[in-house]
């Protein structure tokens, strides 16, 4: 294992063997290139695959050591991020907040290697045309807002740490199923003002008591492995498809920047199990059947659980308007973008004058 962590450690940079520039990963293929000359090298997968690992001896504090290595670090201090950045890269801000770091206050610290990677899918030119388009398409934004001024020295590719959890769920339940009839209710109502009994049909439930056993796996429960106290990943972009994984290997890496995790794997194994036992209820609900049910009780176990330590990507940039700074963020997988964005006062001003005087022209219409 430390002649592997080794061999990980010596691979992280790799030389341009025509010009001695450092090559970088192009996104969307398995190639890292150098952007000065050309030359391209493709990136060796390992046979093993994806590699899990097994999850008691890391949460013991035993082995820890087997799979880890020590990177360089820079702690942003108005907003917490911990960055991997290369010593090369050529402007060394946030990608959360864009705040400076200074390179005198790198430090080493341990991680657990990441078990996979996925690669990003297009570049940051790519990202800055979703942007236009998002822009155009946006609702109520102010006419000039597509000549927003983008600093491409601000705009980051970001691989995001996350925790993936597998493991053998068993659990036992009792609960209540529910069965839908339907009977026939008397009411009366008014019909050319005279007083008429009718009747409707009311639905209600008939609930069994019921108990029952469910069992199966559950494969790549997701658990966000940092904490962002600004500018977090929107929910909206976090739509990856995690088949798409490559077994890690660091030349995914280079010409990014990449975040380590802040969530122990302790703690995120507490999540992970969070939403084992809601996996749980679901099986239970399916397997009580029914037109609906009730889960009063659960009892779960877990075993054989293993962990990956995986790292995603997305895009992190700020566009400037009428001296004001607004962020987004555009999944650098599926192309998804989601941020924040100005508002024309006038253009809503205006649209909510005109409704009004259309109600105003129905009301009068129908006197």
């Amino acid at each position: 294992m430390e002649e592997e962590a080794n061999k990980v450690v010596s691979e992280r940079k790799k030389s341009c063997v025509n010009c001695g520039a450092e090559l970088k990963y192009k996104p969307g293929t398995t190639q890292i290139t150098c952007e000065y000359c050309g030359h391209e090298e493709t990136i060796v997968q390992h046979q093993d695959g994806l590699q899990e690992l097994d999850l008691i001896p890391y949460l013991d504090e035993m082995g820890s050591q087997s799979h880890s290595e020590e990177i360089m670090m820079l702690h942003c201090k108005n907003c917490g991020a911990n960055q991997h950045i290369e010593e090369n890269y050529k402007s060394l801000h946030c990608v959360y907040c864009t705040m400076p770091l200074i390179i005198e206050d790198a430090y080493k610290e341990d991680w657990i290697l990441p078990g996979a990677v996925l690669p990003f899918q297009f570049d940051q030119k790519k990202s800055h045309q979703i942007f236009s388009k998002w822009v155009k398409g946006l609702w109520f934004a102010p006419n000039n807002l597509k000549k927003a001024a983008l600093d491409p020295q601000k705009t980051k590719g970001l691989y995001l740490p996350y925790w993936t959890f597998d493991a053998q769920l068993y659990a036992s339940y009792t609960g209540q199923r529910g069965d839908y009839y339907y009977v026939s209710v008397p009411y009366t109502t008014k019909v050319n003002g005279k007083t008429v009994q009718r009747t409707r049909q009311e639905r209600r439930t008939r609930w069994t008591p019921t108990r029952g056993n469910v069992n199966g796996f559950v494969d790549d429960t997701l658990i966000k492995a940092s904490h962002q106290r600004k500018n977090a990943i929107p929910q909206k972009i976090s739509n990856w498809n995690l088949n798409a994984l490559e077994a890690f290997n660091t030349s995914f890496l280079s010409g990014f920047v990449t975040e380590k995790y802040t969530i122990p794997l302790k703690d995120g194994h507490l999540s992970s199990t969070k939403e084992a036992e809601k996996i749980a209820i679901t099986w239970a609900k399916r397997d009580i059947g029914g037109d609906t049910q009730r889960v009063n009780s659960v009892d779960m176990s877990l075993s054989e659980e293993t962990f990956k330590h995986i790292l995603l990507p997305v895009y992190i940039s700020a566009y400037q308007y009428n001296g004001k700074k607004y962020n987004f963020f555009v999944n650098g997988q599926t192309g998804s973008i989601s941020g924040n964005r100005p508002y024309s006062f006038w253009k809503i001003f205006f649209f909510v004058l005109f409704i009004i005087m259309i109600i105003l022209v129905l009301v009068m219409l129908s006197k």
